[in-house]
């Protein structure tokens, strides 16, 4: 129960008319006057969204919250043990040592997470990033009061889920970036469950203080609703007002996280095993691999071997978060290498090996026990792989994705997949790092698929092998515009459901042969009505034994269009006369339900 009195119901981010009214316990019209009269036409099989449905079931005295998946909650409900921390577990206990705590920033998209963090540590990251949406996993530290803290950056939009759950996983602290003037949002509610999954403190930044609407007790009240309790509330979660705009608060707030990392013995062995976490990786053209990683134990020096996943090789150079050539990194450093064989994937644990020929011995033991994934080899244009789909010569739409990064990648291929409906689904052909190049095109041209790319271009022989092939290249900048199109082509390709409906029922009381007519059945409309513009079943017992159309519908003597409930009629069917009394005739239309 709200304080308001009204009841909580829990609502997905969609619903169907029929079930919001199931949930509430009343009648689909009357939601549907409550849709009308706030301008919303639906029917009673049409999905409405959760911010439409929760203005509807306040009208029936019941405020809405929104549901986790199922995923979602079973991760709040089991805390996760990273396998770094695992790995401590091993070390030598009278060797650790206090080390820097890292902090992870999850929320809501625009509830200011990437101003937060150029606020803290003075540069500027959001002008630069494509609709204001951080792209990528990014690693960074600051000194405050000569303590290190160091911040892993998380995007905040839905597509990177994955990546939000990967962030918290690798840190001490999770930072719940909370706006003020907006409150507790589906992605701060997902965030929440991945912290809560790592089982890493939480701490609350209540953001955008300075708005006009900023409304903190709402807020409190939220949270607590949510299971995170407000100091001020006597509860154990602290709360720090903030302003990102005005940099008001984020004093407050590295004190708090640094009063919990003190509470929290956050420790490592400088001189025990070299582990840690891929934080990022990319293919860049002139340097090769650049791999990010995050020292979560030991120091790592250049020139260490290392494997991280199925790629291995040696640390060539090695870079802080500023860019600057480092020798060595100590326990909760954010760095940067060159040297790997391959891109390794954002989440994987990396490790010190003896040397280089251990690491890639290993890396390929780990290749051959992957699965392999079968791609075959690719590609027309899009309109003639629409075509197809159309005429259902294939039941998928085939993909080549390349992105410049695998922090993107992956997220990109797991919310494709998620977009697979009925019998047509999506198939990732092959997905890699990098620009565009010529063997992706050819690959789309012998398998009759569609190259994509995120903040990608396509290399000249790319472009000409796409020009004669005839081979549509669809790049983008923004991750959810690429999904959107998909999903859009999806939608378009899948073929509407057709759905009868009944209109009445009529019954053979007697059969006569008319010359030029043949078999006439004479009926009783026995429910509803009989249209001569509809479809006609035939039912004989249980066995539909025919389905067809009217050629003729008569009163007496006289032609007609429809025939009611209580009337008699004579029907003559198309292609069909082996009438027998006590058949049943079932008059229904056919419409189309378009897929959503």
């Amino acid at each position: 129960m709200s304080e308001n009195g009204n009841k909580t119901i829990e609502l997905p981010e969609s619903i169907t008319v029929r079930e919001l009214a199931e949930q509430i316990e009343t009648s689909p019209i009357d939601i549907i006057k409550q849709l009308m009269a706030n301008g919303v036409m639906a029917n009673i099989n049409q999905q409405i969204d959760f911010d439409t449905a929760a203005i509807v079931v306040e009208e029936f005295g019941f405020d809405a919250q929104p549901m986790l998946s199922a995923e979602l909650e079973a991760a709040e409900d089991q805390v996760q043990i990273p396998q770094w921390r695992q790995i401590l577990d091993d070390e030598d206990q009278s060797a650790m040592v206090v080390r820097p705590p890292v902090v992870t920033i999850l929320g809501h998209v625009d509830h200011g997470k990437t101003t937060l963090l150029d606020t803290i540590r003075k540069t500027n990251v959001a002008e630069g990033e494509a609709g204001g949406i951080t792209q990528h996993i990014s690693a960074y530290q600051i000194n405050h009061n000569d303590r290190l803290i160091t911040f892993l950056d998380t995007p905040g939009h839905e597509a990177f889920t994955a990546m939000r759950a990967r962030g918290a996983q690798g840190a001490d602290i999770a930072v719940l970036v909370v706006a003020a003037d907006d409150g507790v949002m589906p992605q701060t509610r997902e965030a929440l469950a991945h912290a809560r999954a790592a089982g890493v403190p939480i701490l609350v930044a209540l953001n955008k203080m300075d708005r006009p609407n900023a409304n903190q007790n709402k807020v409190l009240q939220e949270l607590s609703d949510v299971g995170l309790i407000p100091d001020e509330w006597d509860g154990d979660t602290i709360v720090i007002p903030v302003s990102a705009k005005e940099n008001t608060g984020i004093e407050d707030l590295l004190e708090a996280i640094l009063l919990i990392a003190d509470n929290s013995e956050i420790k490592a062995n400088p001189h025990g095993k070299v582990i840690g976490t891929v934080i990022e990786g990319e293919l860049h053209k002139s340097k090769g691999v650049i791999a990010t990683l995050l020292v979560q134990n030991g120091t790592f020096h250049v020139g260490d071997s290392l494997l991280a996943g199925t790629a291995s090789g040696r640390a060539r150079a090695m870079f802080d978060y500023r860019g600057e050539a480092i020798e060595e990194a100590k326990p909760s450093s954010p760095i940067s290498i060159l040297g790997l064989s391959a891109v390794p994937r954002a989440g994987e644990l990396f490790r010190v090996v003896e040397n280089e020929r251990t690491a890639r011995v290993q890396a390929k033991k780990l290749r051959e026990s992957e699965k392999e994934v079968g791609s075959r080899p690719v590609g027309a244009s899009l309109d003639q792989i629409f075509e197809a789909l159309k005429a259902g010569k294939v039941q998928e739409l085939r993909l080549v994705i390349k992105a410049d990064a695998q922090g993107s990648l992956e997220p990109i291929i797991n919310s494709l997949k998620n977009l697979s409906a009925g019998e047509i689904r999506v198939n990732i052909l092959h997905s890699a790092t990098g620009n565009i190049s010529e063997s992706d095109v050819m690959l789309a041209s012998a398998s009759d698929a569609v190259v994509v790319g995120f903040n990608v271009v396509a290399d000249q022989a790319a472009k000409s092998v796409a020009d004669t092939e005839k081979i549509d290249i669809r790049t983008y900048e923004i991750i959810y515009r690429l999904t959107e199109d998909i999903e859009k082509a999806l939608k378009g390709l899948m073929e509407p459901e057709i759905r009868e409906v009944e209109l009445g029922q009529a019954e053979v009381r007697a059969v006569f042969h008319i010359p030029k007519l043949g078999q006439i059945a004479g009926c009783m409309i026995i429910s509803g009505e009989l249209r001569r513009n509809a479809r006609i079943k035939v039912r004989r017992g249980d066995e539909v034994i025919f389905k067809g159309s009217i050629s003729s519908l008569k009163h007496e003597k006289d032609d007609i269009k429809e025939a009611r409930e209580g009337f008699e009629c004579g029907i003559a069917l198309k292609g069909f006369g082996d009438f027998e009394v006590g058949d049943i005739l079932e008059s229904y239309t056919e419409e189309t339900v378009e897929v959503v």
